[in-house]
């Protein structure tokens, strides 16, 4: 990227650079990058093989199904990377077995200037990959997705929003669910007043902002609170969202 350098960049480490560069184009991302505020790289491990036909993955030892990703590509692909960029990247590995995405682990990764993310495939990555590059690991949730791009996704999707600039109204992040643990926001309303029967609540328009800021208030804390006896009564339902 010409030009002042970003106050946030990203590489992502991948088998499927498309999928990363495509979300990239989109949304609030896109003029996130347009704008100078953030990079995303997407980097193919596949060009780091050694192979002729650029494999990068082989059967596990000790048998079972599936596909390892192999040591030598994936390290050197990080290293290359890492080198391509003065100031050196936070290792992030996307893995089931990692630390719960979370908005308080969102607001620490925010806080770093570059993020080098690693995503797997097939059976995931030979362990000293772990081991070598001593990455944080990140999970989404207690179940598995096909890679780690769209864990990735999320993750840069959730981080950007606190980046200073990327948002319009800064304000948007201090007064949305899980700006404070376990907290979630109160429900939003905007034209019509009257949709199918259902009307607005009358306190949103009085234009009395003290009752406002209660109504929100009260509404907040009903919610967090339904959220927490639906998590309590069904472990998996937080989860898998």
């Amino acid at each position: 990227m010409d030009g002042a350098v970003p106050r946030f960049r990203v590489d992502v480490l991948t088998l499927f650079p498309e999928l990363i560069t495509g979300y990239a184009s989109q949304s609030l991302l896109k003029l996130a990058i347009s704008a100078g505020l953030v990079a995303v790289e997407a980097w193919n491990i596949r060009d780091w093989s050694k192979d002729k036909h650029q494999r990068v993955d082989d059967r596990p030892f000790g048998g079972g199904p599936g596909m390892v990703l192999m040591c030598e590509p994936v390290i050197d692909a990080y290293e290359a990377v890492q080198a391509k960029v003065e100031r050196p990247g936070l290792p992030v590995m996307m893995t089931p077995a990692g630390r719960r995405l979370d908005q308080r682990l969102v607001e620490e990764l925010a806080t770093s200037e570059r993020l080098v993310i690693l995503c797997g495939r097939y059976e995931g990555f030979d362990d000293r990959i772990r081991q070598v590059i001593r990455p944080l690991e990140v999970s989404i949730g207690d179940y598995v997705c096909n890679g780690g791009e769209v864990p990735a996704m999320a993750l840069i999707d959730a981080t950007i929003r606190l980046i200073p600039g990327v948002l319009g109204d800064a304000e948007s992040t201090e007064d949305e669910s899980h700006s404070e643990p376990g907290r979630l926001e109160y429900p939003q309303y905007t034209r019509p007043r009257d949709y199918r029967g259902l009307a607005v609540p009358d306190v949103l328009l009085g234009g009395n902002h003290g009752a406002v800021a209660k109504w929100r208030e009260e509404q907040s804390r009903a919610r967090s609170q339904r959220g927490v006896e639906r998590t309590d009564s069904n472990p998996g339902a937080a989860a898998s969202g």
